[in-house]
């Protein structure tokens, strides 16, 4: 597990901006010592990052300056799951209907097989969420107040909406609502629905 160093923003755009040299042999470059942290497991890395987590996750901005990234959409469910974990309040389970768009196609595609299709970009088909969790758009709702990227914390959680804070961007602070949305994949061999 690994903890960006603070300073990783700047030195990321210096390997960017091509200020830090790559080696001639072979096109690779030496991070500087400070670069991270090594953290042995995930809970030692979820308490470096979000110390005192209960105490803090309603403060909007100590939760906006703090992230874990991972590559796969498997290892960020994992954190996920043990972040929210620590939280108090009570598990919301979201299921997402999932529908072929071509009616012949329906038969084909049963809903069971669609619930189990994780395509990127989109929502597990069971998504737990609590109050005071952390989360991010991944589409573009009403630029650029919500696009994809920006950061929320739920404030309430209701049958079809969300009600949240936002954490990031020009509009940091607003509440705004979150209604059910269909999301369509675009890189499946077939047309589905996901609302």
């Amino acid at each position: 597990m690994i903890n960006l160093h603070i300073g990783f923003r700047s030195q990321l755009l210096e390997i960017g901006n091509g200020k830090i040299q790559s080696d001639n042999t072979n096109g690779l470059i030496s991070s500087p010592n400070n670069f991270c942290k090594i953290f042995q497991s995930k809970v030692e890395l979820i308490e470096r990052v979000f110390p005192n987590i209960i105490q803090n996750h309603r403060n909007h901005n100590w939760l906006s300056e703090r992230a874990i990234l991972a590559p796969k959409n498997m290892h960020v469910n994992a954190i996920n799951y043990l972040i929210q974990e620590k939280l108090p309040s009570a598990v919301i389970s979201c299921k997402f209907i999932d529908s072929a768009l071509n009616e012949d196609n329906a038969v084909n595609y049963p809903v069971k097989f669609l619930n189990s299709l994780k395509p990127p970009g989109i929502p597990p088909h069971f998504l737990n969420l609590k109050v005071g969790s952390s989360i991010i758009l991944l589409r573009n709702l009403n630029a650029p107040t919500l696009c994809n990227g920006t950061r929320l914390a739920i404030k309430r959680l209701m049958p079809n909406l969300i009600e949240a804070t936002i954490l990031t961007g020009k509009a940091k602070g607003e509440f705004i609502l979150i209604s059910r949305i269909p999301l369509i994949p675009t890189d499946m061999p077939f047309e589905f629905k996901q609302l």
